[in-house]
């Protein structure tokens, strides 16, 4: 149940501030309403799903404070994640690497925008996975899903997927064992992700404080 509401989350099928009636999903998945519970909760552990008292569970909605966080710590993990994975690659990852950048490939190819999303944030996460650090990688599942949110709150006209040739340059600069061009290039990708994203405050939002403050 967790895998395939996720996967929906990260294929932009589930939206956020989508509600997630426990009855609903108890009849879709053919289980009871505790299981429901309790599958949410962990999901909610997670970040990608938000509970609230008698309302009930809802996709996640990272705030733009958010999202300004969750690609500061991008920014912070995943040079660390590429030069770790220089200092360990092989023959059997690097298979794995170029076997998903073509997947990627065939997906834009195919305009299958579903499997495009999903692909372009499962790239980060397996750099982590082939990177071996268990926690970094934990760390990379929350801040990809968490990304994926924020594109589907927040992109703009211009196509906020992570586009399959910067990936495949940051796989051919680690093939090279160029570990610092690498790096350079993962965090001018993180660039254009968050600069192809609306994450500046609403200019139509009231500042309560500035308008009623001065006549106190």
């Amino acid at each position: 149940m967790a895998a395939r509401i996720a996967t929906a989350i990260h294929e932009h099928r589930l939206l956020p501030g989508t509600k997630l009636g426990e009855d609903r999903l108890a009849s879709i998945f053919n289980t009871s309403r505790a299981r429901v519970r309790e599958v949410l909760a962990r999901m909610a552990r997670d970040q990608m799903v938000e509970l609230f008292p008698q309302r009930g569970a809802f996709v996640a909605k990272p705030s733009i404070d958010q999202a300004l966080d969750v690609f500061e710590a991008r920014r912070l993990i995943e040079p660390g994640i590429v030069r770790r994975l220089v200092q360990c690659m092989d023959s059997a990852k690097m298979r794995r690497l170029q076997t998903h950048i073509k997947h990627e490939r065939e997906a834009r190819e195919k305009a299958d925008k579903r499997a495009t999303v999903r692909l372009s944030g499962e790239f980060h996460v397996l750099l982590a996975e082939l990177a071996g650090n268990s926690a970094l990688l934990r760390s990379m599942r929350e801040l990809s899903t968490l990304t994926c949110l924020t594109i589907s709150l927040y992109e703009s006209a211009v196509n906020t997927c992570c586009l399959v040739d910067e990936h495949e340059a940051v796989v051919n600069a680690i093939a090279a064992g160029h570990s610092e061009q690498a790096e350079q290039l993962m965090l001018n990708h993180l660039d254009h992700i968050q600069g192809s994203l609306r994450l500046e405050a609403d200019a139509d939002e009231a500042d309560l404080e500035q308008i009623l403050g001065d006549s106190l």
